[in-house]
């Protein structure tokens, strides 16, 4: 590690985000450095006066990994091309990512959403096209009551502006994902009911197998490190 790629974090001295995560590329596989790489460029909504945002730019991720030529390259390379803006969690950034290996429509993320009286709030992941809202359903909606009731106002409001809203909880995402995408399929065909072109054919044959390895991809990274040496 080089001096200039050590930064100060909360007085601690530490290796700067990109160094940081072009290091993981050699330890995560390419979901969670995806999710990785969503986290460091985040702009949140709300910012930090303690803790400013995001911690780097998606030019400054771009650039630094061209410029790199250590082990883990190529998976780098690959997970940048997944690196999507606005995701707040690690469950939104992994539901993306298994919407877009299943070959659904790409989908915005935590756009805000509004009606005839105006803002009503974001939504995690948008298909605005087809009025479709897929919302993940975190721990903190039974943790928080506060919160809960935030969010089911939230979500009925989007109900009554026409948008069909579905709830994604920790099973549907690690467990049954096949379902999940199915479920999420359905929703958007039922979208566009007299668009007969228009079918939504989720490619699902591979989507099981990958998020079963979503945390522990050993075997790729090896093999990525000896492409990269």
């Amino acid at each position: 590690m080089s001096l200039r790629s050590v930064v100060l974090r909360f007085g601690l001295p530490c290796s700067d985000p990109v160094d940081t995560w072009l290091a993981l590329a050699t330890q995560l596989s390419l979901n969670e450095l995806v999710v990785a790489g969503d986290h460091l460029i985040l702009e949140p909504e709300v910012q930090d006066p303690n803790d400013p945002r995001p911690y780097v730019t998606v030019a400054e991720l771009r650039a630094r990994t061209a410029e790199f030529h250590g082990r883990g390259k190529s998976r780098a390379s690959a997970a940048l091309e997944l690196v999507r803006q606005g995701a707040e969690s690690r469950p939104e950034s992994l539901l993306r990512l298994l919407m877009r290996q299943a070959a659904l429509p790409e989908t915005e993320v935590n756009s805000v959403i509004y009606d005839a009286a105006g803002r009503i709030g974001r939504a995690d992941l948008v298909f605005r096209q087809h009025r479709v809202i897929v919302e993940y359903d975190g721990d903190q909606h039974r943790t928080n009551k506060a919160q809960y009731r935030k969010d089911v106002i939230r979500w009925q409001r989007f109900m009554r502006a026409g948008w069909d809203v579905l709830r994604i909880h920790d099973d549907g995402l690690f467990t049954h994902p096949l379902r999940t995408i199915r479920d999420i399929a359905d929703a958007l065909a039922r979208a566009v009911p007299t668009q007969s072109n228009l079918r939504i054919e989720p490619q699902t044959r591979q989507v099981g197998a990958l998020f079963a390895k979503s945390i522990s991809d050993a075997d790729e990274i090896e093999e990525d490190e000896e492409g990269d040496e």
